[in-house]
């Protein structure tokens, strides 16, 4: 069915009052009211919707995009996957968590913001509904379906637009939640590119080889200027998000996923790329601070002579060294409170070992680190 001979609802219809004029005659296309910049409300099944692939900000993940885009799955065979991926990786499992709560209050107060975009006809001649803006409330209705095992498929209020663009993608994704920092690089990477008027190709596998090109553009002049005021973020700050991208797709995803810090990437890309994968992966599964990283790509003394790479290679993160970092901190941490403070924290931690099954463990090992340390302090 085509746009034109969909039944459309206008957007003052939740509200009393006369109608307004702005809904085309009867039978005109769709399109015809995008070209006057007529903007009205209708209610459509995710079905009949299509995110935005190159939308800077990712939510579906990646396993499933190739598979989805193209065709071969549909938005609820995606989400079903999606909830299966969750149950196995944390860092699905809370964008899943996220998107579910935004579902709940869909049920519970309705969709307050419109879901933007424009008609396109696809190649059996039918058309599709393009987001623009408002992917996360798509995916959160099309998750809710999926968790509840509905029968019908939810209507979401959308809003046809004339023009859509990525400055409206980025001001609307910074409005509604921050991205991450790899979701940050891509939306920089997205307004310099929108600047210059490069488009991405639908034949392209890997949507991250559209962003990256926006490092080896010749910016022209005020171009920064112009996207300054949409990111709020001034041009050095920008050149080095654009830096993340030089990270390989996997460690994007990762990244992404898990939203490591901006600081914990730039101190991991400073170095051979042949450890960024371990680093990457360390800082997620240790949450790794910028200034752990730091400390422990550190050179001792006796590494005085060694090059930067040679330091990094010889401080892979061993495990042990990690263990070290983490003890560190947990030190500096309660020593810092005050004696009350101390002893809640203590009487937590004491808690959480015994409810956890690691106490035993935990007592010996102690135990083990207290000798030791007498054994120090003996010998001063």
């Amino acid at each position: 069915m085509s746009p034109s001979q969909r039944k459309r609802s206008n957007a003052f219809d939740d509200f009393p009052g006369p109608e307004p004029q702005s809904t085309p005659p009867a039978g005109q296309p769709a399109q015809a009211a995008q070209a006057g910049q007529v903007e009205r409300i209708e209610r459509l099944k995710p079905s009949q919707m299509l995110p935005d692939r190159f939308q800077p900000r990712r939510l579906l993940p990646g396993a499933l995009r190739a598979d989805f885009f193209s065709g071969k799955i549909d938005c609820y065979q995606a989400a079903a996957d999606w909830l299966a991926l969750g149950q196995r990786d944390a860092g699905y499992q809370a964008e899943i968590e996220r998107l579910l709560a935004m579902g709940d209050s869909f049920s519970e107060h309705g969709q307050i913001k419109p879901i933007t975009g424009a008609w396109a006809p696809l190649p059996d001649g039918h058309y599709v509904f393009l987001i623009e803006t408002g992917e996360r409330r798509f995916w959160a209705a099309c998750l809710q379906a999926v968790k509840e095992k509905r029968d019908q498929e939810p209507l979401l209020r959308v809003e046809a637009v004339g023009r859509p663009t990525r400055q409206r993608q980025v001001l609307e994704n910074r409005h509604a939640e921050l991205p991450s920092a790899v979701g940050q690089a891509c939306e920089v990477a997205a307004l310099i590119l929108a600047e210059l008027g490069l488009q991405p190709d639908p034949r392209q596998g890997d949507e991250f080889d559209f962003f990256r090109q926006a490092a080896a553009q010749r910016m022209p002049a005020g171009l920064w200027e112009r996207i300054m005021p949409i990111m709020q973020l001034t041009r050095p700050r920008m050149v080095q998000l654009l830096s993340i991208l030089r990270l390989p797709t996997p460690l994007l995803e990762l990244a992404d996923r898990y939203r490591l810090p901006e600081r914990v990437l730039r101190e991991i890309l400073p170095l051979p790329a042949a450890q960024w994968e371990r680093l990457v992966k360390a800082s997620i599964q240790n949450a790794l601070t910028s200034d752990d990283l730091a400390d422990l790509v550190r050179p001792e003394a006796k590494q005085g002579t060694m090059s930067r790479s040679e330091r990094a290679a010889a401080a892979a993160l061993e495990p042990g060294r990690v263990a070290v970092s983490g003890l560190r901190r947990f030190a500096n941490a309660i020593i810092a409170l005050d004696e009350v403070s101390q002893s809640q924290a203590i009487d937590e931690i004491a808690d959480i070992l015994v409810s956890t099954g690691e106490a035993e463990g935990m007592v010996n090992l102690l135990g083990e680190l207290g000798r030791v340390v007498e054994a120090r302090l003996r010998r001063r």
